[in-house]
């Protein structure tokens, strides 16, 4: 038997999760839901699970590691709590679960509305903003705690406080922390501190504890009194992820008590450590001025002289230039001897030889003497010889044997009778003279020419 939807389509079971899943995720908006924590466990990974209960039902949660990384309270079993959830279904077993988002104690969500309702108004005053932030003061002559007596942490500021700066004057202004009259009274000790003005510098402190234990200090009578202080206010109030209204106000906000007491105080060893090492570099500037003055000083001595040892020094100093100046001319002289000697020496050296020129001048005549002859002959010898080749290739010979040059008037000459028509003007050369002629007909068959 076959289970279909009404359309007739049929669907996977991880079909049928993903629909409802999606269809739970759009029907439900991020909503409040306040239960009872059942079975939590937190893993290795960061993510935690468990169920929210009341007395009729229950449901699974599951809240991610970066999500339970922001819970500033440690969640208990049978703990009352709000969770900001979204509601989902875990498709791979079909549970339907909430994916939480944020977690508080039961009973807080008022006290957050009033928190935000405060702090948003006072904010649009100014009290927050960072121009009216005074700065504190890098020695403060004394310093003022408003916190219990019986408060851990007034322990652990005057500690610090000893610790960093024991000369440090430390005035209590004491109050109760937590209580119904606490804030009222919080705002009556820093109005104490500020009439009195006896600190330079005012702490606010406690420890840390819940949102209800730290309440008097989201008081808008303590916000207010901070704001009025003309004394720089330190808050240390609570732990690091702890923030109250009063932090926003004061002037520096302090992550813890301790914190706050080594903001306010300088620390006294390293203070001194400087001063050390200031006097260390002073001392060495005063070495360094001393040594540089002294050798000075000792160059001035050693150029300091008695009169009688300065004019003894100036006596020897003139008896040696009169000494130089005597041997001055006979060095002179000698100097110049010597370069002369060496000047005719490369005269000398350098003076041409005629007789030597003479000899030469006279081989040379006779070499070209005996030269030019044989050199003529050689010529005329040279001259014959291409004559003698040339002959063959004279024209006048060629004439001598019975040919004759023909020519025009213009000194053309005619080597084809073709070229030739009746009354053409010619030269005719031979070996002994030129005749001139007339052409009187044109070539025959035979090709003879009538003259």
């Amino acid at each position: 038997m076959n289970l279909s939807s009404t359309n007739g389509v049929i669907l996977t079971v991880a079909e049928l999760n993903n629909r409802a899943k999606s269809l739970l995720e759009s029907c439900f908006p991020l909503l409040w839901v306040a239960g009872e924590i059942s079975n939590f466990k937190r893993y290795d990974s960061g993510h935690c699970y468990f169920s929210l209960k009341d007395s009729k039902a229950q449901v699974r949660c599951v809240m991610f590691r970066n999500r339970a990384a922001l819970i500033d309270f440690q969640p208990r079993e049978g703990m009352q709590v709000e969770a900001r959830a979204l509601v989902s279904l875990y498709e791979a077993r079909g549970d339907f679960q909430l994916t939480i988002e944020a977690l508080r104690p039961a009973g807080l969500g008022a006290l957050f509305a009033a928190y935000e309702k405060l702090k948003q108004k006072l904010e649009l005053e100014g009290l927050f903003a960072p121009e009216r932030k005074k700065p504190l003061p890098a020695f403060p002559r004394a310093v003022g705690i408003v916190t219990s007596p019986a408060a851990a942490a007034l322990a652990d500021v005057i500690a610090a406080l000893q610790r960093r700066m024991p000369s440090l004057p430390i005035i209590l202004y004491p109050t109760p922390v937590q209580g119904l009259d606490a804030a009222a009274q919080i705002a009556s000790a820093i109005q104490k501190a500020n009439q009195r003005q006896e600190v330079d510098v005012l702490i606010v402190c406690r420890g840390g504890g819940s949102l209800e234990d730290l309440w008097s200090f989201n008081e808008e009578v303590v916000a207010r009194a901070i704001a009025a202080c003309t004394i720089p206010l330190v808050s240390g109030i609570g732990h690091e992820t702890d923030f109250s209204i009063a932090d926003f106000v004061a002037d520096v906000r302090a992550a813890t008590p301790t914190a706050a007491a080594e903001l306010v105080s300088p620390n006294s060893e390293e203070w001194l450590a400087r001063l050390d090492r200031q006097r260390s570099r002073l001392h060495r500037a005063v070495e360094r001025q001393l040594q540089s003055k002294m050798q000075g000083l000792d160059a001035a001595a050693r150029r300091l002289q008695h009169p009688g040892a300065r004019l003894a020094q100036q006596h020897a100093y003139i008896l040696e230039l009169s000494r130089r100046l005597h041997l001055a001319p006979n060095r002179a002289l000698e100097k110049n001897r010597y370069r002369l000697t060496q000047s005719a020496l490369r005269l000398n050296h350098l003076k041409p030889s005629t007789i030597r020129q003479q000899d030469r001048l006279a081989s040379l005549k006779q070499r070209l003497a005996s030269a030019l002859p044989r050199t003529l002959l050689q010529r005329q010898q040279c001259l014959s010889m291409l004559a003698a080749r040339l002959e063959p290739w004279n024209p006048q010979a060629v004439l001598a044997r019975g040919y004759a040059l023909v020519s025009r008037p213009d000194g053309q000459l005619v080597r084809l009778g073709a070229n030739l028509k009746h009354g053409d003007a010619l030269s005719l050369q031979f070996a002994d003279s030129a005749v001139d002629v007339r052409v009187n007909k044109d070539l025959g068959l035979q090709g003879e020419l009538g003259l």
